[in-house]
């Protein structure tokens, strides 16, 4: 990586499919790309749905990367992965869905525009996000508030919902395992 690159925080979804396969998919595809790298990936948990009652549980987990990419270059990269493993976008929100990357932080970047929002603009209201995010970056800072990940996470209601159900084994996990 070079001097120019940024530390950013991604969360991931699924509830449809295969839950864990299709993580470990995504992130696999992040470490897979030349301007990423991999430096944490959290544990997976079970959590409720946003949204429609109807819909299956989700999978959600967090990833840490170092990125060369700017931050639009990394939303696409975070779109195309997703239209990869079968995700179709439509105009309703917070339906089931086999895949859903967000780009929660990156550094300390702040934009609000209509096509990219950083930091995500719901994350601190959301345990399912700050609970995985926690575990792998707890001192990472909301540039808006200035607030650390794991002091969102203590006034976040819904926490008690989640099930941290395991690890997700990816690549990115074993070559962190094997340059130990």
């Amino acid at each position: 990586m070079s001097s120019s690159s940024e530390i950013a925080h991604i969360a991931l979804g699924a509830n449809l499919g295969d839950r864990t396969a299709t993580l470990r998919a995504a992130v696999n595809a992040l470490s897979a790309h030349e301007a990423i790298e991999v430096l944490a990936v959290s544990g997976a948990y079970d959590t409720a749905p946003v949204g429609p009652p109807d819909q299956p549980r989700y999978l959600n987990a967090a990833v840490s990367i170092r990125t060369t990419l700017s931050p639009r270059q990394l939303l696409s990269l975070l779109l195309d992965i997703e239209r990869s493993l079968g995700r179709e976008r439509d105009s309703s929100r917070w339906t089931a869905r086999t895949i859903d990357l967000d780009l929660i932080l990156y550094g300390e970047y702040i934009e609000s525009s209509c096509d990219i929002s950083v930091p995500h603009p719901r994350f601190r209201e959301r345990a399912f996000v700050l609970l995985p995010l926690a575990e792998i970056a707890g001192s990472a800072c909301d540039p808006i508030t200035g607030e650390r990940v794991d002091s969102l996470l203590r006034a976040c209601p819904g926490r008690s919902d989640a099930v941290r159900v395991g690890r997700l084994n990816t690549t990115a996990d074993i070559e962190d395992r094997t340059r130990s």
